[in-house]
C-alpha cells in the first residue's frame, strides 16, 4: 500500500478531521481571495485590498459550518447560503464567501438523491445570483454575479456525478457478491444432487443383491445337512450375486473417476504415521514446515487417521498455493481427552493465503465434509496479524456425538 493510500485510509477513518481540514483549506482560500483585487479591468494584473471586518466574520462562519457538512448537509447549506447571500448584498468590495456555499451544495448533491440536488441547486443558484444582480452593489451584468451562477451550478453537477459513480460502483460490487453467492449455492446444489443420485444407485445395487444373498444363504443353511447338493447350488447363487454386486459397485464408483485418475490403489490408506514424509514433500518444494505431535501411542480408527492426514495435506497445499513458498507453516497434532486436534497455521500476509472461491477448488468444502462425517468440528479463517488457521477436532470414537461443524 502506497503512502497516499495509507493517508486516504486514515482520513476516511476520521471523517470529522477530514472535514475540518477541508474547512481550513476553504477558509484560507476565501481569506486570500478577499485580499486580492484586479488593479485594472483591461490589464491582467492584481492588487491588494483590505476586506471589511464584517466580510471576514462571514467568511469565518461559512468555513466553520463546513466542519459539520457530513452530519447535517442541508443545514450547512442553509447557513453557508445565508452568509453568502448577506455578503452578495452588503459586500463592497465583495469577499468570496460563496465558496463555502458551493462546497456545501456539492456535499448535498453527493449525499442525497437527484431530486433533492435539483431543488437545492436551483434554489441556491436563483437566490444567490438574483440577490447579487438585483440588490448587490455591482451592476447586474458584472462577472462576479455570473461567477456565482457558474460555480453553484458546477458544485451541484460535480456532487451529482460523484453520487452517481458511487451508486454504480456499489451496484457492481453487489452484483459481484450476488454472483459469488449464486455460484457457491449452485455448486452445493449440484454436489447434493450428485450425492443423492449416487446414493440411489448404490442403494439399488446393494439392496437387490444383498437381499438375494440373504435368501440364498438362508436356503443353504436350511438344507446343508439333508441336501448338500442343493446347499452347494444355493452357495453358488450367493457367490454369483456377490460378484454381480461388486461389479455394479465398481461401475457406479467408476463414474466418479476422471479420465486421468489412477486405478484402484494397492497400498494402504495414508495416515498420521506418514506425516513426516508428507511434510518433507512440501519442504522439498521450498515451504518451511514445522511439525509438533503429542499423540504418540494413540491408536486412531482408520477413518479418523485418514481424515487427519487429508486435512493436513489440503491445508499445506493451500498454504503453498496461496501464501507462496516464503510462508512458514506449523502443524500440530494433539490428543485432548477423547478427541484428536489437528491445527495448521501459516504466517502469510492477510488475504493472500485464503483459498480463492473462484479458483475452482473445493479444499475447505472437502475438509468440512470429512470432519462432519466423523461428527467433529472444523474452524477455518484468517489469523490476526496475517496468515490462515485450520483447526479440526476429531473424536477418536467416531460413534460419539460431538458438536456440529462450524466454519
Amino acid at each position: 500500500m502506497s503512502t497516499l493510500d495509507r493517508a486516504r485510509c486514515r482520513l476516511q477513518a476520521h471523517p470529522l478531521a477530514l472535514d475540518a481540514a477541508l474547512a481550513a483549506g476553504v477558509l484560507i482560500c476565501m481569506v486570500v481571495g478577499s485580499f486580492v483585487t484586479p488593479q485594472d479591468e483591461k490589464d491582467v494584473a492584481w492588487g491588494v485590498r483590505s476586506p471589511a471586518p464584517f466580510s471576514l466574520l462571514l467568511i469565518t462562519i461559512g468555513a466553520a459550518a463546513l466542519v459539520f457538512r457530513r452530519r447535517a448537509p442541508k443545514t450547512v447549506l442553509a447557513v453557508t447560503g445565508t452568509v453568502s447571500l448577506i455578503e452578495s448584498v452588503t459586500g463592497d468590495p465583495r469577499a468570496p464567501v460563496a465558496m463555502s456555499a458551493v462546497v456545501a451544495l456539492y456535499t448535498v448533491a453527493s449525499t442525497t438523491d437527484r431530486a433533492t440536488t435539483w431543488r437545492a441547486g436551483l434554489l441556491t443558484m436563483t437566490v444567490l445570483t438574483g440577490a447579487a444582480m438585483l440588490a448587490g452593489p455591482l451592476p447586474w451584468y458584472a462577472q462576479e454575479n455570473l461567477a456565482i451562477f457558474a460555480w453553484t451550478g458546477i458544485g451541484a453537477t460535480a456532487g451529482d456525478a460523484v453520487r452517481s459513480r458511487r451508486a454504480v460502483v456499489q451496484a457492481i460490487r453487489e452484483r459481484a457478491e450476488r454472483a459469488e453467492r449464486t455460484r457457491e449455492e449452485e455448486a452445493r446444489r449440484r454436489v447434493a444432487e450428485e450425492r443423492l443420485r449416487i446414493a440411489r444407485d448404490l442403494h439399488d445395487v446393494v439392496a437387490h443383491h444383498i437381499a438375494l444373498v440373504n435368501v440364498q444363504a438362508g436356503v443353504a443353511a436350511h438344507v446343508m445337512d439333508k441336501r448338500p447338493d442343493q446347499a452347494k447350488e444355493a452357495l453358488a447363487h450367493v457367490r454369483e450375486a456377490s460378484r454381480s454386486a461388486l461389479n455394479e459397485l465398481r461401475a457406479t464408483v467408476g463414474l466418479l473417476r476422471q479420465s486421468g485418475d489412477p486405478k484402484a490403489p494397492t497400498e494402504p490408506a495414508p495416515g498420521l504415521s506418514g506425516l513426516e514424509d508428507l511434510a518433507d514433500t512440501f519442504r522439498n518444494a521450498g515451504l518451511r514446515v514445522e511439525v509438533a505431535r503429542t499423540d504418540q501411542g494413540t491408536e486412531l480408527p482408520a477413518a479418523v487417521d485418514l481424515a487427519a492426514y487429508r486435512i493436513i495435506q489440503e491445508a499445506l497445499t493451500n498454504v503453498q498455493k496461496h501464501a507462496g513458498t516464503d510462508a512458514k507453516a506449523e502443524v500440530s497434532v494433539v490428543r485432548v481427552g477423547p478427541n484428536i486436534e489437528v491445527t495448521v497455521l501459516d504466517d502469510g500476509r492477510p488475504g493472500e493465503n485464503e483459498p480463492a472461491p473462484s479458483g475452482g477448488g473445493h479444499g475447505l468444502l472437502g475438509m468440512r465434509e470429512r470432519v462432519t462425517a466423523l461428527r467433529g468440528t472444523l474452524t477455518t479463517g484468517p489469523r490476526y496479524g496475517g496468515g490462515f488457521r485450520v483447526h479440526a477436532i476429531l473424536p477418536i470414537k467416531t460413534g460419539t456425538a460431538a458438536p456440529g461443524d462450524s466454519a
